[in-house]
């Protein structure tokens, strides 16, 4: 398993106009060549009126896998330049479609690439972009008496808190990098002077906003 990865945060749509031509780019997760293909079929169905659909994915982990459609335009002018904003985003497991509606003016080679891959980076700003990291569930079961150190410290850390549960004991779930996790319980040993006691809970892929530079 990777040990992060970035994705757009949801599925989505952006338009824009360029010398009264319609770009409108979809943009959509998906985690199979199957699903993309569907996905790219189901834009071309429902805009069979559009002059192009043109169209890019990358899926898999290191994104070895890279699809490109001109669907029409001149070779190298859509498609590719669409899959170069993926990947230099460095996304993941994530289709595009860009559908145009042509506008009676001729773009050019180099307008067409532009737009085109203006499109599809427009659409990624305004959906926005998480990044997943593979992050290990630590359950710490502390006093209360040592919840405001932990507090404290946590809370000007980096580490997530996902949880926290009261009973005769609080129960404190935080979510840390795996790479992290033994750095984690040496620092929270060193602040609770070893006064607690933990377990490890399932390790999975949790998405954080990546914000906009």
């Amino acid at each position: 398993m990777i040990d992060h990865y970035f994705t757009i945060r949801q599925d989505g749509q952006s338009e824009l106009e360029i010398k009264k031509s319609r770009f409108i780019c979809f943009l959509k997760r998906v985690s199979t060549e199957e699903e993309a293909k569907a996905f790219i079929a189901g834009i071309k169905k429902e805009h069979w009126k559009a002059n192009h659909n043109c169209s890019a994915f990358i899926l898999g982990d290191q994104g070895e896998i890279q699809r490109s459609s001109d669907d029409g335009e001149p070779s190298g002018t859509a498609g590719i330049p669409m899959l170069e904003v993926l990947k230099k985003q460095e996304l993941i497991n994530v289709a595009a479609v860009v559908t145009r509606y042509f506008g009676g003016t001729k773009l050019g080679a180099g307008g067409l690439i532009r737009a085109y891959s203006h499109a599809v980076s427009q659409a990624t700003n305004e959906i926005g972009i998480v990044e997943g990291k593979l992050q290990q569930e630590i359950i710490l079961d502390i006093a209360y008496p040592q919840h405001g150190k932990l507090q404290n410290f946590l809370e000007a850390s980096s580490y997530t808190v996902k949880d926290t549960q009261f009973s005769e004991k609080i129960s404190v779930i935080c979510l840390v990098d795996e790479h992290l996790t033994k750095q984690f319980i040496a620092e929270v040993t060193d602040i609770l002077n070893g006064q607690f006691s933990y377990i490890e809970g399932t390790t999975s892929y949790h998405e954080i906003p990546v914000k906009k530079l």
